[in-house]
């Protein structure tokens, strides 16, 4: 097969050689720049985002397709349908250190780290006297994929009680129980803590609206690790006061605004779309990739 790699594969230069042991490979590191052969020639492509700056269309004996991201929101879905284009995600590679980063989030929230960061900058021995637990906790994981599913293991590690809201339910262990989308109003209210990891389509653009922020509980948490307009960005600003705090690692617009109001925000933990990153990822997408291309 005529392979074109990307640097979206951070490691590609790595496996290059292992790969011309079986295919016939061109390698390009930015996605955005000109290719380095002509459309005609690729038949398979691992990157993620190349089709934002190189339209499918033009990759006429395009035949298989390895994103190195879980989501397939920078692929035109449709085309490859019709076309019958085979395509893998990298589904599970960055599972863990986005289910690590939602507890250590919430965690962050509960535990008060931000007013014992400030006292032990300043020097000050001040106890603070509502740090809440985890356990017993109400969590609700919208969006019930890999992702989902490893946050999932952890909070009912920590002794939660975990619904899951999915497209797609079913039953899992890992879950109390796994509800269709349409029944999160019945059950958002009872939550405690609600962690968004679903991906973003038509039905789930601004998942998280005016009303449903009005349904949460006083003092509730909200984490995004989804897609930043999975969440009404207005809605959440003028429901913050309410919530006990969110974690967000992802945004509407990105890179955030500097003159928006969550980044001042005490009771906000917000990272620049990082919480997909860890140590065992490499490992995971070579695994991936290497099997899905059977060498």
């Amino acid at each position: 097969m005529n392979l074109l790699v990307t640097g979206a594969w951070q490691q590609a230069t790595d496996y290059l050689e292992q790969l011309k042991k079986e295919h016939e490979v061109v390698f390009m590191q930015w996605e955005n720049k000109e290719l380095p052969c002509v459309y005609e020639w690729v038949e398979g492509i691992i990157g993620n985002g190349i089709f934002l700056s190189h339209p499918i269309e033009k990759f006429k004996n395009l035949r298989y397709i390895q994103l190195t991201s879980a989501g397939y929101d920078r692929v035109p879905m449709n085309y490859v349908k019709e076309h019958k284009i085979e395509i893998h995600n990298a589904r599970g590679v960055y599972s863990i250190p986005m289910a690590e980063f939602a507890i250590s989030g919430v965690l962050q929230l509960f535990k008060q780290a931000r007013f014992f960061s400030n006292n032990q900058k300043n020097h000050q021995w001040v106890k603070h006297r509502r740090l809440l637990e985890l356990n017993e906790k109400e969590v609700c994981i919208v969006g019930c994929g890999s992702v989902g599913t490893e946050c999932a293991k952890r909070f009912s590690a920590f002794g939660c009680h975990v619904v899951g809201i999915d497209l797609y339910p079913r039953e899992d262990e890992h879950y109390q129980k796994i509800l269709p989308l349409n029944l999160l109003d019945d059950v958002l209210h009872q939550m405690d803590i609600v962690v968004l990891t679903i991906p973003l389509t038509e039905e789930t653009h601004h998942l998280m609206n005016d009303n449903r922020f009005e349904q949460l509980k006083e003092g509730a948490v909200l984490v995004n690790i989804a897609r930043g307009a999975v969440v009404d960005t207005k809605a959440l600003i003028k429901h913050l006061d309410k919530l006990g705090g969110v974690v967000l690692d992802v945004f509407e617009e990105e890179p955030l605004s500097e003159d928006s109001e969550l980044w001042d925000r005490e009771d906000v933990i917000l990272t620049p779309h990082n919480s997909f990153i860890g140590n065992g990822n490499s490992k995971r997408l070579e695994k991936i990739i290497l099997k899905n291309l059977e060498i």
